[in-house]
């Protein structure tokens, strides 16, 4: 299961002729479609087994023929009991942990915070049960955030909770890094932390990461915020993190860099890509932020008005460097251009409302 330092990778990822095991929770999103992409180029001999809470949710990915065969186990991130005892899982050499709920809002924030502080925890349980390597992705939400322009965050920085400490996501986060860390320690879990910033690239089926985009494309972007962006190409996340999971001795976190810009700068960034003339007016946060204030407390729900809390993440900087991911993992961001232009080409072929129509066909 272990390689070396860069370049110095055991064939097929195996160790003493054994086929290694990997767990991948959060196996049917955005991250964790790359992650089983990039198993099958590094250790492509490895048993894959996914996590998910109902076969139906697996096999209704219209992109799995792409992760090769794989083992599915159905469960539950809060009810490790019913299912980790599962004959396929008594080897198991690491886990992905990639599962977690992202939403930027205050409203019923509770099921969300269980998911991602208990839901942690418990794999941080099930790696010591099965001694085996856990890799967890977190954000670099958890000490990036800050009104300092000049501010970079390493690895080694503290938490940022008087930044983010309304925001449940990022407070969060924050809980299940401190939290799991604690707890790995104290059962002698090796975790491995990775905080990227906003992931972008080709193959988000759900459409989520690249919702904002997906405004611009169908052409309903009439302003955006005087705010910044700090974004990362999903391809060179999930590389780094298989291997960082390889790796004979990987470092306990690792911050990806990627590009940072104003939000303004990201959308003539992407329009240039998609072939779109920037016609969006820029609002000042402030205006903004009473104007969905007044749509959050009278219910009114108008969705083009971003929640309060994406107002108030907009007007912050979102700084990190990394000490360690370019020499251990060999990671590189690659150019934004790139990263837009894939993700833009991918959504125009695999959105509907971007399809161009067959001809023939209305």
């Amino acid at each position: 299961m272990r390689v070396g330092p860069v370049g110095e990778a055991a064939p097929n990822g195996l160790v003493n002729g054994e086929t290694p095991t990997y767990l991948i929770t959060g196996a049917t999103g955005f991250l964790g479609r790359h992650i089983l992409q990039a198993l099958r180029r590094e250790a492509p001999e490895a048993c894959l087994v996914v996590l998910v809470r109902s076969a139906e949710s697996w096999e209704s990915q219209t992109w799995r023929a792409e992760a090769g065969e794989v083992e599915i186990v159905e469960g539950s991130l809060l009810r490790i009991e019913d299912w980790k005892d599962d004959p396929r899982l008594s080897r198991l050499d690491g886990i992905f942990h990639l599962a977690a709920i992202v939403q930027h809002t205050r409203s019923d924030p509770d099921h969300m915070v269980r998911i991602n502080v208990q839901g942690t925890l418990s794999m941080v349980r099930l790696a010591a049960e099965k001694k085996c390597r856990l890799v967890f992705a977190s954000s670099s939400g958890t000490v990036s955030c800050s009104e300092d322009s000049e501010h970079l965050a390493d690895e080694d920085a503290p938490h940022c909770e008087g930044q983010v400490q309304t925001w449940p996501y990022y407070s969060s986060k924050i809980r299940a890094e401190r939290e799991s860390r604690k707890l790995a320690d104290e059962l002698g879990v090796e975790m491995i932390v990775f905080r990227p910033p906003v992931i972008l690239g080709p193959g988000d089926h759900r459409f989520r990461s690249t919702a904002h985009l997906l405004r611009l494309l169908r052409h309903r972007l009439p302003f955006i915020l005087d705010g910044e962006m700090h974004f990362v190409d999903v391809r060179d996340t999930a590389d780094a993190m298989v291997r960082a999971m390889l790796h004979s001795n990987p470092r306990p976190v690792y911050h990806l860099k990627g590009t940072v810009s104003t939000l303004d700068e990201f959308f003539r960034m992407a329009a240039k890509q998609a072939g779109i003339k920037p016609t969006w007016r820029i609002l000042p946060t402030r205006f903004l932020w009473y104007l969905a204030r007044l749509n959050e407390l009278t219910g009114r729900h108008v969705h083009v008005v971003p929640d309060p809390v994406v107002i108030e993440m907009a007007s912050h900087h979102w700084g990190i460097s990394s000490r360690y991911a370019e020499s251990d993992l060999g990671y590189r961001s690659r150019a934004p251009e790139e990263t837009l232009a894939d993700t833009v080409k991918w959504m125009r072929e695999n959105h509907p409302d971007l399809r161009k129509p067959v001809a023939g066909n209305r």
